[in-house]
């Protein structure tokens, strides 16, 4: 089945793009060639691709920009380009670090170029994005860039975090939790805000927005962590039970592991063990989440969170509101 995207993603993508292109276009020819796979534009042997990310933050960018005032989106373009820069220097440094071997159903750009350029790539897609910031017109771009460097430091922290838990036995939920913010939920609270930050909205506009951002980018990661699990690799790109085949430390696997259940206490002694999971073993160690009744805690705590985001959206008489809550619904409808 087709799946039916907001006209605030295809917006984003359309308008984003181009900038995008260009600051990619700055790059020296082999650091260049990595990006351009990396983003869908190209295939490996460098012939033009029409592929490409879903544009979620910078729609996000865009439409905070456009709570402000609707002219207000188009002048936000730069601060939309800028996250969507940081998110993919992330993604190509998850995939080398997470050994990922596949990305919206490609190789991974480390797979096909090596870890070493992949590594260079993110590094080189991270400079433009303050490049593209502080070269723009805008009399707030100094404190767009600021927002968006507080923003990559939390992320960086949370996937520190996230690689920590996997030489650890022993994770505590709170400790789990506050990694999923730092690793998924600061980089979208900041796409956010930024925008409206971008086009001088007043502060308590972008802090709701930054609270927005926060409590959607947690549902996200509470659903990327059930796909990790059970999700169709027709959508997620991943094999199925792919968390599980890492020992990943995620929400729902966490939540089991400290449940004092017989589940959780049978999942632990299949993480603690030396050799591979088998066949089998994956299977059984996904049903202990479930019984462990994690799988069904992750969904309830992902609609928390959903709800308490709608209450931290602004008014106004621009639209931009429904279009967050869109936004926000799709994230984890299309997922759950």
């Amino acid at each position: 089945m087709t799946t039916v995207l907001p006209p605030a993603l295809l917006t984003a993508r359309e308008t984003v793009d181009p900038v995008l292109r260009t600051a990619v276009d700055r790059l020296d020819p082999d650091t260049r060639r990595v990006c351009e796979y990396h983003f869908g534009w190209s295939n490996a042997d460098g012939s033009p691709d029409g592929g490409g990310g879903k544009a979620l933050r910078p729609a996000m960018v865009l439409l905070s920009a456009r709570s402000v005032e609707p002219v207000a989106m188009g002048d936000a373009v730069v601060a939309a380009a800028a996250v969507e820069l940081v998110h993919n220097f992330s993604l190509l440094h998850d995939d080398v670090m997470d050994g990922d071997t596949s990305r919206r159903h490609r190789p991974t750009a480390w797979t096909v170029f090596g870890r070493p350029a992949a590594l260079l790539a993110g590094d080189a897609l991270l400079t433009l994005s303050t490049d593209v910031l502080l070269e723009s017109t805008s009399s707030h771009s100094a404190q767009a860039a600021r927002s968006l460097s507080t923003a990559t430091r939390t992320l960086i922290a949370g996937q520190a975090a996230d690689l920590d838990f996997e030489r650890r036995s022993t994770v505590g939920l709170d400790e789990c939790l506050r990694m999923a913010h730092d690793k998924t939920a600061a980089l979208l609270a900041c796409a956010s805000s930024i925008g409206a930050l971008y086009v001088g909205a007043q502060q308590e506009t972008v802090i709701r927005l930054h609270a927005f951002g926060t409590e959607v980018g947690m549902a996200f990661q509470l659903v990327d962590d059930l796909l990790g699990l059970w999700g169709d690799p027709g959508i997620t790109g991943k094999p199925v039970l792919s968390d599980l085949r890492a020992r990943k430390k995620s929400v729902p696997v966490v939540h089991a592991l400290s449940s004092g259940t017989a589940a959780g206490d049978r999942l632990h002694q299949l993480y603690a063990q030396a050799e591979p999971l088998s066949e089998d073993q994956l299977h059984e160690a996904a049903e202990m989440v479930q019984r462990a009744g994690s799988a069904d805690w992750t969904r309830q705590e992902c609609e928390r969170r959903l709800a308490a985001a709608h209450e931290y959206l602004p008014g106004g008489p621009h639209g931009a509101s429904e279009s967050l809550t869109e936004l926000a619904e799709f994230i984890v409808r299309r997922k759950l």
